[in-house]
């Protein structure tokens, strides 16, 4: 069962690479992970559209909403430490936005994409 929900996870997580693409968004990276120590947990996908640079969480459940719930407030923070690594490795001269978004998709595959699932703390 584990083996199936991670290969699932897997599966949703190209899913999603698949849609933002078709979306205009260029993907940087995936599996993003800063290290032991750092109170980071693993960035699903980092993406960019024009100037902003998306820090992405894909979730899939048995519902959309079981999904969204999913997203605890203790791995958000995690996502956001490493976001502020991954931030300090960026050439400081360039103008750049930072948005949090979540791609949620349930057992059939059936997806949404939250722009600005949560809020930014930089």
């Amino acid at each position: 069962m584990k083996k199936s929900n991670y290969k699932s996870g897997k599966l949703a997580e190209i899913f999603a690479k698949i849609i933002l693409f078709f979306k205009g968004y260029k993907i940087i990276t995936s599996n993003f992970v800063t290290g032991r120590g750092t109170h980071a947990g693993e960035i699903d996908i980092i993406a960019q559209k024009s100037n902003i640079i998306v820090f992405i969480e894909v979730k899939k459940r048995t519902s959309l909403e079981d999904a969204a719930y999913s997203i605890k407030n203790q791995q958000k923070q995690r996502i956001i430490n490493g976001a502020k690594s991954f931030i300090k490795q960026l050439d400081s001269n360039k103008n750049h936005n930072f948005r949090y978004d979540a791609f949620l998709f349930d057992k059939k595959f059936k997806f949404k994409h939250i722009k600005n699932a949560w809020e930014l703390d930089f």
